[in-house]
């Protein structure tokens, strides 16, 4: 790849077009952030800052980290726009090298993938966890399969299932409530203008209070 790091992959991304995500928050956390009481949140993977800006807007206080500069620079400039860019810290983290400090009353990864070989997803959630503060809430989204007009994206990178990911953060017994370990439908425009359905899958964990 003509990128070597996640970094330089991400920054080059974001560079080719002025806007890569359509600047809302993501379904899912909308659902299921909507009835929750706002406190301190962490937004894995931020991008353009739809997540965050949502979140803050909702009263949230919000950490925001992400891999690309130039992401996070256009995020800032979307809370600005949004009137809630006092609510929001945002840092720059390669999070298989560094990791926001503090515990969180949510923590939200969605589609934290790279196709750079070596991010250790399953490591960087379990530290996602080990931030969630007692009565609090983790959340990952991903795609349960590449999407249905590009069968052949997202090549060498594994799309755990919701099965999968609850495996893979080893928690311990008596600690956490599953609250969603599912796969759900979204209607997504592909490239050439086709309105199509694309399979995700999430997980929702409640800490039990201490």
């Amino acid at each position: 790849m003509e990128h070597t790091t996640d970094q330089e992959f991400w920054d080059a991304r974001y560079a080719e077009h002025e806007r890569v995500w359509s600047g809302d928050p993501n379904a899912v956390l909308a659902e299921e952030a909507a009835d929750l009481e706002p406190g301190t949140a962490l937004d894995l993977g931020c991008g353009e800052g739809g997540d965050a800006v949502w979140l803050a807007r909702r009263g949230w206080r919000v950490t925001a980290t992400d891999v690309s500069g130039v992401a996070l620079e256009r995020a800032a400039r979307h809370a600005e726009a949004a009137g809630v860019a006092g609510r929001i810290d945002w840092q720059r983290h390669d999070l298989g090298t560094s990791f926001p400090e503090g515990r969180y009353d949510l923590v939200s990864a969605a589609f934290l993938y790279s196709p750079i070989e070596g991010m250790p997803r399953e490591r960087i959630l379990r530290t996602a966890a080990a931030a969630v503060a007692p009565g609090g809430v983790l959340l990952v989204i991903g795609h349960a399969g590449p999407p249905p007009w590009d069968p052949d994206a997202h090549p060498g990178v594994h799309l755990p299932t919701a099965e999968e990911v609850l495996k893979s953060l080893d928690l311990p017994d008596g600690e956490w409530d599953v609250l969603r370990a599912g796969e759900h439908d979204r209607v997504q425009t592909a490239p050439d203008g086709r309105v199509m359905t694309r399979t995700d899958n999430a997980v929702m964990l409640r800490r039990r209070p201490a």
